[in-house]
């Protein structure tokens, strides 16, 4: 293997200009694989965590509720226009039980009780109406960290404390400290003291969400030791779906995960990576053809090269091999410097961008570009390989 080691670097020395130049292409195509690669990651990871930053990964609530259909008398037909039912708010069966199973269950990280139902809230003559959130803090916060979000006051629910979106906030004129009239219907109302204003940056939440602790919720929506949603999170985002099949089939109740709640974000999460691939198959195509040109116009330069070293006792096999070496040093050299060219153009998006996101770097992804990249360029040098092993010495050494 050393003596054809030694017959490659010594082609490569010989043709400085066009191993420079393959050298440039590879490690422009690997940087540019590196970086869209990152860029698309840590575009993927920002819009998954300001999405999954204000709910749970599965939803857990009772199934809906059905029209109950009597059947036709004996020997006579019936004909049915079935309108769908209207549903009502309803607790969970036996919710605490259904909390402590899915606390004992795998790849589950934390586990909700809540509830919600709609309400008004009325401050003097303006009225808006609002989700009352009912939470047991100590779980809730563990899945969205509302304390961070706070912009004025405290998070504080709980003996007449309640916590506010900012836009609802402003809608109703209110600051720290105000007092609030919810009223949920038939009577039920109840004053709660502004303890803190929330921003979760999603206009709809923060003009409709009014935080409260689960006794006052199920007072105000006439729903006593009731829980109408169990939130819950798991340790793979993307296993959702599969872990919310399980639970339904576990508990008979309907689970849904955060995928078919933003199937729109979905498919454009699946677009932004299947365009990854394609610029990264095509990236490497064009490495491949660019090592694969070079290599075939190195063994017509070469021939009487070749034809003597063959005719000196070298096999087919070594000269075969030659070009293989060639092939591998030029993706692996190249995709080297293409490795620090991208860490470079990441650096600087990070350090000099327009501060949209942080872009992390996956530290497995210089080992596949650079693996990639090697691959790519011993499987291109296959074709100008054999071409040079198959070469007849005598025809060879004749070449002009």
């Amino acid at each position: 293997m050393w003596t054809e080691w030694t017959i490659a670097t010594k082609f490569l020395r010989e043709g400085r200009a066009q191993s420079t130049l393959i050298l440039i292409g590879i490690a422009v195509g690997v940087a540019v694989i590196v970086f869209l690669t990152a860029l698309i990651t840590g575009l993927q990871g920002n819009i998954i965590q300001r999405t999954l930053g204000t709910q749970a990964h599965i939803k857990i609530q009772q199934t809906e509720e059905r029209n109950r259909i009597l059947p036709p008398p004996q020997g006579s037909t019936q004909l049915l226009i079935e309108t769908k039912r209207a549903q009502r708010l309803r607790s969970i069966n036996n919710w605490q039980q259904v909390r402590d199973v899915l606390d004992r269950q795998p790849r589950v990280t934390v586990v909700s009780p809540v509830i919600s139902g709609p309400a008004f809230a009325r401050r003097g003559e303006a009225l808006q109406s609002v989700a009352l959130v009912g939470i047991d803090a100590s779980r809730y916060l563990r899945i969205i960290p509302i304390q961070e979000d706070i912009v004025s006051g405290v998070f504080r629910i709980g003996a007449g404390d309640a916590v506010i979106g900012k836009q609802l906030a402003t809608d109703l004129g209110m600051r720290v400290g105000d007092k609030l009239r919810l009223d949920g219907g038939q009577g039920r109302d109840s004053v709660v003291n502004v303890a803190g204003i929330f921003e979760l940056g999603v206009r709809e939440l923060d003009a409709r969400y009014v935080y409260l602790d689960m006794k006052q919720a199920q007072s105000l929506l006439d729903l006593p030791g009731a829980a109408t949603i169990i939130d819950v999170t798991v340790d793979d985002i993307f296993e959702a779906q599969t872990i919310a099949a399980r639970i339904a089939r576990l508990t008979g109740l309907k689970a849904e995960s955060w995928m078919e709640t933003n199937t729109q974000l979905m498919n454009a999460l699946r677009s932004q990576s299947l365009s990854t691939q394609m610029i990264s198959v095509f990236v490497a195509l064009s490495v491949a053809l660019g090592i694969a040109s070079v290599l075939t116009v190195s063994v017509v330069q070469r021939t009487r090269e070749i034809g003597i070293l063959r005719a000196m006792g070298s096999t087919r096999q070594q000269m075969l091999r030659v070009f293989l070496i060639q092939g591998a040093l030029f993706g692996m050299a190249g995709s080297l410097l293409g490795v620090v060219v991208g860490y470079g153009l990441v650096g600087a998006f990070n350090t000099f961008g327009p501060k949209l996101f942080y872009i992390p770097v996956d530290p497995w992804l210089p080992v596949a570009a650079t693996a990639l990249a090697t691959v790519t360029g011993v499987l291109s040098a296959a074709v100008p390989a054999r071409r040079a092993a198959a070469l007849d010495p005598v025809e060879a050494i004749r070449h002009v």
